[in-house]
């Protein structure tokens, strides 16, 4: 298998991860608030990662860019809490949909800050899984709310985190990178958590790990699918997310997609197989 091919599946396994994460928010947020949500998150891996890279703990926090870390770190933190937001108050279809601008400004990002190119398949794929998404989201639906911002400020920050993600993943170990993001968002929250602190009960304790393994598992496949892969090569996998948002939305919260929901992940899907299809080709030509 190609380092490419490595990277997508990475990418698939990393967002799949994610959505696990984004059901289980929903479910947990009415319990406790979106605030210990957010915090079981980082909390749970920064523990995890620290038992994990203990043993080269003096080697693992070395890094070569500091402020980047803590750049980077502070805009995965802002991403998670704008979404874990935005999907307390809206259907976790609709909010997943509003997330998924992101790769475009990523595609943008990577050409304009990262030197990458962007031709024709790249800029076709996005633009078809651009026109998938404005299928689902279908402007003058009541998805376009003031409620709507907070997926759609996740989807910048996220953005520029994945952006500077590639710009350090040549010259820095993953764990590094897992560690100061985790590290990063622990301190802060648990600055803030306790003016929102609800006692959690056996269930919602169950449901932070959830979110606390998926979000480090997923968090981990991100990192690496970035160090193998280009961001702009990667950017249209990240659609697939709606689908998996709309299997969960189905499946715990009684949320059926409509016809046209399932027209846009349809379209979004064949874009991210086709430029799949395309580059691998293209290597091997």
């Amino acid at each position: 298998m190609t380092e490419q091919n490595r990277a997508i599946l990475l990418m698939i396994a990393a967002i799949f991860c994610f959505s696990i994460m984004d059901a289980t928010v929903k479910a947990l947020a009415p319990n406790v608030g979106v605030l210990p949500a957010l915090w079981a998150r980082y909390a749970g891996q920064m523990l995890l990662v620290f038992v994990l890279v203990l043993p080269r703990l003096k080697t693992v926090v070395r890094t070569k860019y500091p402020g980047f870390q803590f750049f980077r770190s502070l805009l995965l933190m802002s991403a998670t809490a704008c979404f874990f937001t935005g999907l307390s108050l809206i259907p976790l279809s609709d909010a997943a949909a509003l997330m998924s601008t992101n790769p475009m400004l990523i595609t943008l990002g990577a050409a304009m800050f990262l030197g990458e190119k962007l031709g024709i398949r790249r800029i076709a794929g996005i633009v078809a899984a651009m026109i998938g998404a404005l299928i689902i989201i279908r402007p003058g639906s009541d998805v376009f709310s003031a409620a709507a911002l907070f997926p759609l400020g996740a989807a910048v920050c996220y953005s520029a985190y994945a952006l500077l993600t590639r710009r350090v993943g040549a010259d820095e170990d993953v764990w590094t990178s897992l560690f100061y993001t985790g590290f990063v968002g622990t301190v802060l929250l648990s600055i803030l958590v306790p003016f929102q602190w609800q006692t959690p009960s056996a269930t919602d304790i169950g449901l932070m790990v959830i979110v606390a393994l998926a979000g480090t598992t997923g968090q981990l496949a991100l990192i690496q699918a970035f160090t193998k892969g280009e961001a702009a090569m990667l950017a249209p996998y990240s659609y697939t997310g709606l689908a998996f948002a709309a299997f969960w939305g189905v499946l715990f919260f009684s949320e059926i997609p409509d016809f046209w929901t399932v027209v846009g992940s349809l379209v979004i899907a064949a874009a991210g197989l086709y430029v799949w299809h395309r580059e691998a080709r293209a290597k091997t030509a």
